[in-house]
């Protein structure tokens, strides 16, 4: 039986509050509510929508979510799915940079979180090896998943490169004999709807901007223009383009000084959403300085139209072509190839993850083509230590469900702050 428009609202809005951790969290977290738990997506389906979202510019794990209510429950389902998943993040996020903006500094929330990313360290890599479990079943594409984490983790290879790779190794393994159902014929009129799907969305997410041009033409219309741009080149998620976005809005644009990007980056690993968020919080600093609070925040809500609009657009064209296209043999090889990258790519995340959550200073070393990271073991930090080992008997062993471990590790870890 199909969800309720209720049930989906519940669901989703529940993984939008809990959704910390970045994309590899987030995607762990939807596999163990939408599959696992309320069985409203197959494994395959799940996997399949996957690999489309990783194929797209833009956060992959909202357009998971907002591919997920569309499944279940169309363009309504699509929506909700969509906003759910980002306005708890997002309304968090600016309180945070308003308060900043006002302060300077938010140790205490940074205290809290500091536990929940040592619980998110133990629900990522427990959900990478079930989701390894399903998606790697053959050589090829255990070979695939594991060059995948080398090229992304030891060579710092493109993320495109790397998905297109897999998508073609998948296509070799078809060629080899690997079988496929014929692509059912397109309904008659898809590729209309298609086209106008691509124009009202077109205009949704671009008239703002026009707007901003015509009446504004300053800050605002600077701020929304950039994000704009930056919604189309994002491919691989929010990690494949912060560094270059960083280098821009510093040393470019000017808006924010390096200290303060630096803090802007770790607030937005610390809160629930889409790590692409740290563009709102960048959007509301670089105008709250230039013209106050209330400035600030209609940067916030430009960026964020600029961000995410572009993601239904994505998702609400590309969608119903999915189950045909996963159905064509070389494309429905290709996709699995790609599944098969996405487990590395997901172990790549969660390693870079866990070192920035256990060590203060985490640097990159360099050897020729090679680029790992490489922790200062003198700034291991001993509570996010103790926190992820308390987490895993938690999780692992005593099977605490998620809320109840986030709370316990924030209190926690918030406990030193508050005593001093």
């Amino acid at each position: 039986m199909a969800p309720s428009p209720p049930d989906v609202a519940r669901v989703v809005g529940r993984i939008g509050v809990l959704s910390f951790g970045g994309p590899a969290a987030q995607i762990a977290l939807m596999h163990h509510e939408l599959v696992e738990r309320q069985r409203w997506l197959s494994e395959a389906e799940f996997l399949s929508a996957l690999s489309f979202c990783m194929l797209l510019p833009g956060p992959e794990a909202m357009q998971l979510a907002t591919w997920c209510g569309w499944k279940v429950q169309g363009l309504r389902g699509g929506l909700v799915a969509g906003l759910l998943f980002v306005l708890p993040g997002a309304a968090i996020v600016l309180a945070l940079a308003v308060v900043y903006g006002a302060f300077g500094q938010v140790p205490l929330v940074r205290a809290l979180f500091q536990g929940v990313q040592a619980a998110v360290v133990v629900i990522v890599f427990e959900a990478l090896l079930r989701v390894a479990r399903r998606a790697v079943t053959r050589p090829l594409h255990r070979a695939i998943a594991g060059l995948a984490f080398v090229a992304l983790f030891a060579f710092n290879l493109p993320f495109p490169l790397v998905v297109l790779t897999a998508g073609l190794a998948g296509v070799g393994l078809a060629a080899r004999g690997a079988s496929g159902v014929p692509a059912p014929a397109p309904p008659p009129g898809l590729w209309r709807q298609t086209l106008r799907t691509v124009v009202i969305w077109g205009l949704i997410w671009l008239l703002l901007l026009a707007a901003l041009w015509l009446v504004e033409g300053g800050l605002l219309f600077q701020i929304g223009w950039f994000f704009a741009k930056l919604a189309v080149v994002t491919f691989g998620g929010a990690y494949a383009v912060l560094a270059w976005m960083a280098q821009a809005v510093v040393a470019e644009q000017g808006w924010l000084s390096l200290p303060q990007m630096i803090d802007a980056l770790g607030l937005a690993e610390t809160t629930p959403g889409p790590l692409i968020l740290v563009t709102e919080f960048v959007a509301y600093l670089a105008a709250q300085q230039a013209g106050g609070i209330g400035f600030g925040i209609a940067a916030a809500g430009v960026t964020l139209w600029m961000t995410f609009a572009p993601c239904f657009l994505w998702i609400f064209a590309g969608a119903p072509h999915l189950e045909r296209l996963a159905h064509a043999p070389r494309l429905a090889a290709a996709l699995r190839g790609i599944t098969a990258a996405v487990v590395g790519v997901i172990a790549n995340l969660a390693l870079w993850f866990a070192a920035h959550v256990a060590f203060d200073r985490v640097a990159t070393l360099s050897f020729g083509p090679l680029h790992l990271i490489a922790p200062e073991w003198a700034s291991l930090n001993p509570l996010s230590l103790a926190l992820g080992g308390l987490a895993a008997v938690l999780i692992l062993r005593r099977h605490w469900g998620l809320p109840a471990t986030l709370c316990l590790c924030a209190a926690l870890s918030a406990a030193p702050a508050l005593i001093g």
